[in-house]
Protein backbone atom coordinates (compact mmCIF):
# COMPACT_ATOMS: atom_id res chain seq x y z
CA UNK A 1 0.00 0.00 0.00
CA UNK A 2 1.45 3.05 -0.79
CA UNK A 3 2.51 5.96 1.72
CA UNK A 4 0.80 9.38 1.90
CA UNK A 5 1.59 12.65 2.88
CA UNK A 6 0.79 13.01 7.23
CA UNK A 7 1.12 15.76 9.79
CA UNK A 8 1.91 13.53 12.44
CA UNK A 9 5.64 13.47 14.14
CA UNK A 10 6.58 9.95 15.64
CA UNK A 11 9.07 9.26 18.16
CA UNK A 12 11.36 6.53 20.08
CA UNK A 13 12.98 6.75 23.31
CA UNK A 14 16.48 8.02 23.06
CA UNK A 15 18.80 5.30 23.10
CA UNK A 16 21.66 7.21 24.87
CA UNK A 17 19.85 9.83 27.07
CA UNK A 18 22.75 10.29 29.62
CA UNK A 19 24.67 11.78 26.68
CA UNK A 20 24.73 14.80 24.33
CA UNK A 21 24.79 13.80 21.09
CA UNK A 22 23.82 15.30 17.60
CA UNK A 23 21.56 14.27 15.71
CA UNK A 24 21.93 15.47 11.90
CA UNK A 25 19.20 15.16 8.87
CA UNK A 26 19.11 16.51 5.48
CA UNK A 27 15.86 16.68 3.54
CA UNK A 28 17.24 17.55 0.13
CA UNK A 29 13.47 17.86 -1.64
CA UNK A 30 11.35 19.78 0.83
CA UNK A 31 8.53 21.55 -1.23
CA UNK A 32 5.82 23.94 -0.74
CA UNK A 33 4.00 27.02 -2.52
CA UNK A 34 4.36 30.30 -2.67
CA UNK A 35 1.58 31.94 -1.23
CA UNK A 36 1.51 34.81 -4.18
CA UNK A 37 1.79 32.80 -6.96
CA UNK A 38 0.70 29.31 -6.53
CA UNK A 39 4.34 28.15 -7.92
CA UNK A 40 6.13 25.75 -6.19
CA UNK A 41 9.04 26.25 -3.95
CA UNK A 42 12.14 24.15 -3.44
CA UNK A 43 14.40 23.87 -0.62
CA UNK A 44 16.55 21.84 1.10
CA UNK A 45 16.13 21.37 5.17
CA UNK A 46 19.06 21.32 7.11
CA UNK A 47 17.97 19.36 10.80
CA UNK A 48 20.47 19.24 13.89
CA UNK A 49 19.51 18.58 17.13
CA UNK A 50 20.52 17.06 20.66
CA UNK A 51 17.90 14.89 21.31
CA UNK A 52 16.93 14.91 25.50
CA UNK A 53 13.98 11.60 25.80
CA UNK A 54 12.82 11.48 22.47
CA UNK A 55 14.05 10.92 18.53
CA UNK A 56 12.29 12.17 15.38
CA UNK A 57 11.35 8.63 13.10
CA UNK A 58 12.80 9.17 10.14
CA UNK A 59 9.73 7.58 7.87
CA UNK A 60 6.88 9.77 9.85
CA UNK A 61 9.72 12.90 9.58
CA UNK A 62 9.12 11.68 5.26
CA UNK A 63 5.69 11.86 5.57
CA UNK A 64 5.59 15.06 7.69
CA UNK A 65 7.42 17.12 4.76
CA UNK A 66 5.24 15.42 2.08
CA UNK A 67 2.07 17.20 4.12
CA UNK A 68 3.50 20.59 2.97
CA UNK A 69 3.79 19.97 -0.83
CA UNK A 70 0.41 21.67 -1.72
CA UNK A 71 0.53 24.14 1.28
CA UNK A 72 1.13 27.99 0.35
CA UNK A 73 3.43 29.11 2.89
CA UNK A 74 5.93 32.19 3.17
CA UNK A 75 9.15 30.56 3.52
CA UNK A 76 10.03 32.35 7.63
CA UNK A 77 6.67 30.78 8.33
CA UNK A 78 7.28 27.25 7.02
CA UNK A 79 10.72 26.87 8.77
CA UNK A 80 9.53 28.16 12.29
CA UNK A 81 6.02 26.20 11.75
CA UNK A 82 8.05 22.91 11.36
CA UNK A 83 11.00 23.85 14.40
CA UNK A 84 7.66 24.33 16.40
CA UNK A 85 5.84 20.70 15.35
CA UNK A 86 9.65 19.35 15.81
CA UNK A 87 10.03 20.44 19.35
CA UNK A 88 7.34 19.49 20.25
CA UNK A 89 7.00 16.10 19.91
CA UNK A 90 10.55 15.46 20.87
CA UNK A 91 11.26 18.36 23.74
CA UNK A 92 14.98 17.90 22.41
CA UNK A 93 17.89 19.52 24.35
CA UNK A 94 18.70 21.75 21.08
CA UNK A 95 17.31 21.64 17.63
CA UNK A 96 18.23 23.71 14.49
CA UNK A 97 16.48 23.77 11.30
CA UNK A 98 18.22 25.83 8.52
CA UNK A 99 16.05 25.76 5.38
CA UNK A 100 17.93 26.52 2.38
CA UNK A 101 15.33 27.80 -0.37
CA UNK A 102 16.34 27.25 -4.29
CA UNK A 103 16.86 30.04 -5.88
CA UNK A 104 13.46 32.02 -7.51
CA UNK A 105 13.41 35.49 -8.99
CA UNK A 106 17.80 35.35 -8.61
CA UNK A 107 17.27 35.48 -5.20
CA UNK A 108 18.50 32.63 -2.70
CA UNK A 109 16.80 32.25 0.56
CA UNK A 110 18.02 30.66 3.99
CA UNK A 111 16.20 30.45 6.84
CA UNK A 112 17.73 29.27 10.69
CA UNK A 113 15.42 28.49 13.75
CA UNK A 114 16.65 27.28 16.73
CA UNK A 115 15.42 26.11 20.41
CA UNK A 116 17.59 25.37 23.67
CA UNK A 117 15.56 24.20 26.44
CA UNK A 118 15.53 25.91 29.32
CA UNK A 119 18.64 25.40 31.54
CA UNK A 120 20.15 23.36 28.99
CA UNK A 121 24.09 24.33 28.54
CA UNK A 122 26.04 22.74 25.54
CA UNK A 123 29.42 20.96 26.76
CA UNK A 124 32.19 22.71 25.12
CA UNK A 125 33.10 22.33 21.97
CA UNK A 126 36.07 20.40 21.32
CA UNK A 127 38.30 21.71 18.51
CA UNK A 128 40.68 18.59 17.21
CA UNK A 129 42.64 20.74 14.65
CA UNK A 130 44.49 22.28 17.07
CA UNK A 131 45.64 18.89 18.60
CA UNK A 132 49.89 19.05 18.22
CA UNK A 133 51.25 16.32 15.57
CA UNK A 134 53.24 13.50 16.93
CA UNK A 135 56.54 14.93 15.48
CA UNK A 136 56.06 18.53 17.46
CA UNK A 137 54.75 17.01 20.51
CA UNK A 138 58.14 14.81 20.13
CA UNK A 139 60.25 17.27 19.26
CA UNK A 140 59.20 19.39 22.24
Amino acid sequence: MPSSPSTSLETFSNPAPQRDYRVHIEIPEFTCLCPLTGQPDFATLVLDYIPDQRNLELKALKLFAWSFRDRGAFHEAVTNEILDAMVTATEPRFMRLTAKWYVRGGIFTTVVAEHRKSGWTPLPAVDLTQIPSERSTRDA
